[in-house]
């Protein structure tokens, strides 16, 4: 039986002022683009937590602090597994700036359904805010989404 398989790891964080805002960034690349939080990919051999961290200061200028993770998310494409780790803090300092990734901005939680998306970020966005929700799961093949 074959244990390993090629998989890519990669990370999204909801940083919340305790306002009632959330930063979300508009990104611009062209296989996941539209407004959602900002985050990226783990390198080779980096700790997840460290991952999130430096992925928010590169694109977003400010440093993180004590981040919860709030849940994963999955899907395979062919023989590739991907994994989105979901994290959450209101623990930041620094100056917010955009980067290359997309412009960055604040944005009342209950105006965030007014912009325009990425693909599944309402889904997402479910499992930022569930206590009860710990994974997102594509089916191999299916176009639909399990919740555990």
């Amino acid at each position: 039986m074959h244990k390993c398989e090629e998989t890519e790891l990669m990370n999204l964080c909801m940083i919340y002022d305790g306002k009632g805002n959330v930063l979300m960034q508009d990104r611009q690349k062209k296989t996941w683009s539209g407004v959602t939080f900002p985050g990226g990919h783990v390198e080779p051999g980096e700790a997840l937590v460290p991952s999130v961290i430096r992925e928010i200061r590169e694109e977003t200028g400010l440093e993180i602090r004590n981040v919860r993770l709030c849940g994963v998310k999955e899907w395979f494409d062919g023989q590739k597994r991907s994994m989105v780790f979901f994290y959450k803090t209101c623990d930041f300092s620094g100056k917010l700036r955009s980067s290359e990734e997309g412009e960055v901005f604040w944005v009342p939680m209950d105006r965030v359904s007014e912009y325009k998306l990425a693909k599944d970020f309402e889904r997402n966005l479910e499992m930022f805010l569930s206590e009860e929700i710990s994974e997102l799961f594509y089916e191999p093949g299916q176009e639909w989404l399990r919740q555990y």
